[in-house]
């Protein structure tokens, strides 16, 4: 475990993280980078052909209950398809779980960064990976109808780990990057908002709202719970790819080429409590061996910010009226630790 009097003397080193979510089976050319992040719609309806919410064979419970009304003619395997990315060398999925990964390439930056990452959404119609909505007054504890009952339940976001630097989920956070078409209030989850005010991420990677697409610099007011200060936020992001012949929306969150550095040292200090290890968390196949140490609990005095990129890339929404249109996918910039020889 680093702690912060540590890593403050560790120096950091510019990571290229190419973000793309919202897909659907299209087939888009990447621009270069040392991390790639899909954020999830990585397919149409996730049959074993497309495989690489609508990658519905990923969820083997929805898929128990629901499969035939999406694949009639010819029933798919969950456990086929999920091991398709699973089994990649050079793919990290993961669902609703964390990884520390560290990249090692000898002509990368070699830097290492914790991720949380889940395909959790919100319950809208009937797609795989849903959870009930949760009050926007008290997601931690809500209060949910079921058969007339009250329900009380936990929100699945507080498993996100304190000392996480990048949170990819499908849903954006409610506020940010949440827009959708023709909807005049905040389409994202309360619950995950609230949950990233308590990591305060550097990085939270989303997608589902394809109208949401953009990025939202979040600055945290850590005098009130779940406080977050006016700064813009999405509707005033100005997209550097927009009308330029540039294949690329370039977001630069470091101090070089006149960047705005991002107000996140990723620092986490010791207050003299302990919980349990991060939720999900393991190890990965260029990760550190830190899982299952004991974590210190954390005081955020260092995270000050987050940015929130929605990364979709499809524009348009079937039956796609005049054709499919595309965004251009987000490349950030951000200084990230460069990891420790050991």
């Amino acid at each position: 475990m680093v702690m912060a009097d540590e890593t403050k003397n560790r120096c950091t080193r510019r990571t290229r993280i190419v973000c793309i979510s919202d897909t659907h089976n299209c087939t888009i050319k990447l621009p270069p980078g040392d991390v790639l992040i899909h954020a999830g719609d990585l397919t149409n309806q996730g049959s074993y052909s497309e495989v690489g919410n609508h990658d519905i064979t990923l969820d083997a419970a929805f898929y128990a209950r629901h499969g035939p009304q999406f694949h009639n003619k010819k029933a798919e395997s969950p456990e086929k398809c999920q091991a398709l990315v699973k089994n990649c060398p050079s793919l990290t999925y993961l669902q609703h779980e964390t990884a520390t990964i560290r990249l090692s390439s000898p002509t990368g930056p070699r830097t290492k960064f914790t991720v949380f990452g889940s395909p959790l959404a919100p319950a809208f119609r009937n797609w795989a990976f849903y959870y009930p909505p949760y009050n926007s007054q008290s997601p931690c504890d809500d209060a949910g109808t079921v058969d007339g009952g009250v329900e009380h339940r936990a929100s699945p976001w507080d498993d996100i780990p304190a000392n996480a630097d990048i949170v990819v989920t499908h849903t954006p956070p409610r506020g940010h990057c949440d827009d959708r078409g023709g909807v005049d209030r905040p389409a994202g989850c309360e619950a995950l908002r609230r949950a990233l005010w308590r990591v305060r991420p550097r990085l939270a990677v989303c997608g589902h709202m394809h109208e949401g697409r953009g990025v939202s610099r979040v600055s945290w007011d850590l005098s009130r719970e779940y406080g977050e200060r006016d700064n813009g936020g999405a509707a005033h992001w100005q997209d550097p790819g927009a009308g330029s012949d540039s294949k690329i929306s370039l977001l630069n969150l470091t101090a070089r080429k006149s960047g705005r550095p991002l107000n996140n040292d990723g620092l986490w200090q010791e207050d003299g409590r302990r919980g349990s290890s991060p939720a999900g968390h393991r190890e990965e196949k260029d990760a550190s061996g830190e899982n299952g140490a004991e974590m210190i609990a954390p005081g955020w005095c260092g995270r000050k910010e987050t940015c929130v990129v929605n990364a979709a890339i499809l524009k348009s929404r079937f039956p796609h009226a005049g054709g499919k249109q595309f965004y251009k996918p987000i490349v950030v910039d951000i200084d990230l630790p460069v990891a420790v020889e050991s």
